[in-house]
């Protein structure tokens, strides 16, 4: 049986880049033509019922091209970055028994990261002390508590939003269950798995103004997908709610403000836009912090083929070894 050369470490690819920048279009390409396994890195595609919104593949393809970590949880649950790391690690060794090459595609940057380098070792929920932090913020509101987060973790409150209530609460609840501020605990991340070896590009269009458009058309085209009628069937469930991380899910959470009778659709669909573009341009920070990434521009007419020559490079490592 064929199998890779494991000295070095189980190599996987990671195929990372901006939303709507063709990465899906492209790892099924590379499924058809090379024996690979395909893991998503998306925080929104492993709820079920989000479809259109998410832009997953249709039905009739994930069933000829599985992707692992697809349709795994129900909107009403949390899923974290640890999650996501213990859940991966399991779908690339997995991939290697099976003698096939485990390709991670999306663009959930802080997963890809908790996979290169480590996550810092959290705390489980604990309900008593959200209840507490639920009831004070019922009398002061998150603003007060994110002025509290401020005073203990300044690092931290900078990147949340005074009304993110979910965010500030993680924050409050870990340090008083730790006595160290989340800022404290990422500065020291766990290692990350030392028999895993990453092969990573960066699919990134050159031309910014050509992503701002394909990203209004890809909205346009869910839209007329039916994605409006799949964010009703979400905001008829009396189990879900918009402070839930699948419904803050960008798209999903302006058409919940609409379905809320906040705002007319119209603004609600240029809201989704922006902040789709905003999300673009994080993860492209995020993308410009990582080293040892070959960038690709998906422009390019080699573009392609440079991936498979990547691919193929990890592919001609296999060796002959006795099962």
């Amino acid at each position: 049986m064929k199998t890779f050369d494991t000295s070095t470490g189980k190599p996987a690819v990671l195929i990372m880049g901006p939303t709507a920048s063709g990465k899906t279009d492209l790892v099924l390409r590379l499924a058809r033509e090379r024996p690979i396994d395909i893991i998503s890195v998306d925080s929104a595609m492993v709820y079920r019922g989000m479809d259109i919104g998410t832009g997953k593949p249709p039905r009739d393809v994930l069933e000829r091209y599985p992707h692992r970590l697809v349709d795994i949880l129900d909107p009403s649950q949390a899923y974290s970055a640890g999650q996501f790391v213990r859940d991966a690690t399991r779908a690339i060794e997995e991939s290697h028994r099976n003698a096939r090459l485990p390709v991670l595609v999306g663009g959930t940057m802080l997963y890809f990261r908790a996979l290169r380098h480590g996550l810092a070792e959290m705390p489980s929920a604990d309900p008593a002390v959200r209840d507490q932090l639920d009831r004070e913020a019922a009398e002061r509101g998150w603003p007060a508590l994110h002025d509290e987060l401020a005073r203990i973790d300044p690092t931290a409150a900078a990147r949340i939003r005074p009304n993110d209530a979910q965010r500030i609460q993680r924050a409050l609840e870990v340090f008083r269950l730790t006595g160290k501020t989340l800022s404290e605990l990422h500065a020291s991340p766990q290692p990350p798995a030392p028999d895993l070896r990453f092969i990573a590009y960066a699919w990134v269009p050159s031309d910014r103004q050509r992503l701002h458009a394909a990203i209004e058309n890809r909205f346009a085209s869910m839209m007329n997908a039916g994605l409006l009628d799949e964010v009703r069937a979400l905001h008829a469930r009396a189990d879900l709610h918009a402070d839930l991380p699948a419904i803050r899910s960008v798209g999903y959470r302006q058409l919940w403000e609409h379905l809320q009778g906040d705002i007319p659709l119209e603004r609600a669909a240029e809201r989704a836009i922006f902040a789709t573009r905003q999300l673009a341009r994080r993860q492209l920070m995020w993308l410009r912090a990582e080293t040892e990434v070959s960038w690709i521009d998906p422009l390019e007419s080699t573009a392609d083929a440079q991936i498979l020559r990547g691919i193929d490079s990890v592919l001609d490592e296999r060796r002959t070894r006795p099962e």
